[in-house]
Order: C-alpha cells, then structure tokens, then sequence
C-alpha cells in the first residue's frame, strides 16, 4: 500500500557528517508530520527529529545545533543531515510518517531502518 524506503546510513567517523534521506512511496494522497527516530541497545527509542508538513520543525535535544530535517513534499521525501556526529548517535534510524493513502485510509508507516555507526 504505502512503503518508506531508508539510505544514507553507514560507517562515519566522530565529528563526521552523514545525510539520512526517507522517500515514501505507493498510493499517497498526502502526508502530514515527518520523522526520524533511533534506536540502540538498552534504550528507548527516542525522537530525533520532527517537521510538520507546514515545515514546523524540533529536534531531541541531544541533537539541537548538530542535525537537520527538512523535507520535499514533491518528492515525498524527508531527509536528515547530521553533522558534528558523536559515538552516541550511534544506533538503528527509523523513518516514521503520517500518510494519508490514496483511499483516504490513514497510515503510520516506519522505515525499515538504517544503521548509523560512529565510531574512530
């Protein structure tokens, strides 16, 4: 019906930057809040990032001054830039958004996740 695919993840060194990028696809009619979440071993998964399809944004403030989120509502498309990265993000990044489908039917659709490792 509806599917958000995730790349961008990988093997980056500390202070190192990475851009994450989430493209939903299938039968959309819109999609409102966008995000991203993490995941790691022993800890609750945790918000990092928010915009609202108004372009509204917030971050977790482990993250504040160090990511971005930013979206491309013609390409269905949310995107995180992280910079100045710390072995603490470390962890498993899963896309979330609110979609409305094609039916009007509405979806909290996650990614499959993608790895983010930093590391020396």
């Amino acid at each position: 019906q509806v599917q958000l695919v995730e790349s961008g993840g990988g093997l980056v060194q500390p202070g190192g930057s990475l851009r994450l990028s989430c493209a939903a696809s299938g039968s959309i009619f819109s999609i409102d809040d966008m995000g991203w979440y993490r995941q790691v071993p022993g800890k609750q998964r945790e918000l990092v990032a928010g915009i609202t399809s108004g372009g509204r944004v917030n971050y977790g403030d482990s993250v504040k001054g160090r990511f971005t989120i930013s979206r491309d509502n013609a390409k269905n498309t949310v995107y995180l830039q992280m910079n100045s990265l710390k072995p603490e993000d470390t962890g498993v990044y899963y896309c979330n958004a609110k979609i409305v489908t094609g039916t009007l039917k509405r979806v909290d659709a996650w990614g499959q996740g993608t790895q983010v490792t930093v590391s020396s």
